[in-house]
């Protein structure tokens, strides 16, 4: 169950039951700009963090991403995505800990995000943003220093969705996912517009306009991902190590969830993290997170 409505006041009410005729409308784009939101700059960089890092551009079909290499071990790789409307600098805490132990990390903006491309596509874009991972651990391959290497890919909420997709059609030796995912898109959704994340006015979060307003933007989301979610326990599923990590107060992407998906999947472990919201799990108990990836991608590094 996502989370429960605002209750509605007097005037809330009514400026609701005006906004109904536009209520559906209004959901739909607002699903839109999930995929494509309005860009930020990157609000610290790698110097911040005591990290050199070489910039560089990666091409995909039709554009290219943007990314940071910090260099460390060639043969331990980390790919580090983002969360929804962030980019490459909100990760730099998790670079960090990483190259501090010794990993070569690669830190990248989503298409539509940070410094990378855009690309206006509507439709199929969980191939689209799934695209952006298998070119980049296709890219690290192709390097001479780097093709022994034992590469993981690491998501953050929304990019945990195609940093798992990805096993589809790629092989990596580890996944890390913070916040994500769970198997319920739906349910995913409607409680990220719950969480206040969009910019929506009150009188389309109360009845009698949230409900079209909701299920449009559910509705819209999902068609345009277009994807066979949640992935079956088959092929690369059954044997790729996977951490799942959920915040124990996280509003959005609930642990009972991420625990249900986790389960699904074989080679999967999942840990809650005491105390922790949305995507702040290396805020609440950095020292603590990052023994926690640390330990998972030994053992699943390990020959």
């Amino acid at each position: 169950m996502a989370a429960s409505p605002k209750r509605p006041g007097p005037l809330s009410g009514a400026l609701s039951t005006l906004a109904y005729p536009t209520a559906a409308v209004l959901g739909s784009m607002m699903a839109k700009r999930v995929f494509r939101p309005p860009r930020r700059r990157h609000h610290k960089s790698p110097a911040d963090f005591g990290l050199t890092a070489e910039t560089g551009e990666v091409p995909f079909n039709g554009g290219t991403l943007h990314t940071w290499l910090i260099a460390g071990d060639p043969d331990r790789v980390v790919i580090v995505g983002h969360g929804i409307g962030l980019s490459k600098s909100a990760s730099l805490a998790h670079a960090k800990f990483l190259h501090d132990a010794g990993c070569t990390v690669l830190l990248f903006d989503h298409r539509n995000h940070g410094l990378s491309s855009a690309d206006p596509s509507g439709s199929d874009l969980a191939d689209r943003f799934t695209e952006d991972l298998v070119t980049l651990v296709e890219h690290v391959r192709s390097q001479d220093r780097h093709r022994d290497a034992k590469i993981a890919v690491y998501g953050f909420s929304f990019s945990c969705y195609p940093v798992t997709y990805m096993l589809r059609q790629c092989d990596v030796d580890a996944v890390v996912c913070d916040s994500g995912p769970v198997a319920d898109l739906a349910d995913a959704f409607e409680r990220f517009m719950d969480s206040r994340a969009m910019p929506l006015p009150d009188c389309y979060r109360v009845p009698p306009s949230r409900k079209p307003t909701v299920d449009a933007f559910v509705r819209t989301a999902i068609q345009a991902l277009n994807a066979e979610w949640p992935p079956k326990a088959e092929g690369r599923y059954l044997s790729t190590p996977m951490l799942l990590l959920a915040g124990e107060t996280d509003p959005i992407i609930r642990p009972e969830g991420v625990a249900a998906l986790a389960e699904s999947l074989p080679a999967a472990e999942m840990h809650t993290l005491p105390g922790a919201g949305h995507l702040q799990g290396v805020k609440k108990d950095p020292q603590g997170y990052a023994d926690l990836v640390l330990d998972f991608l030994e053992r699943a590094w390990k020959p």
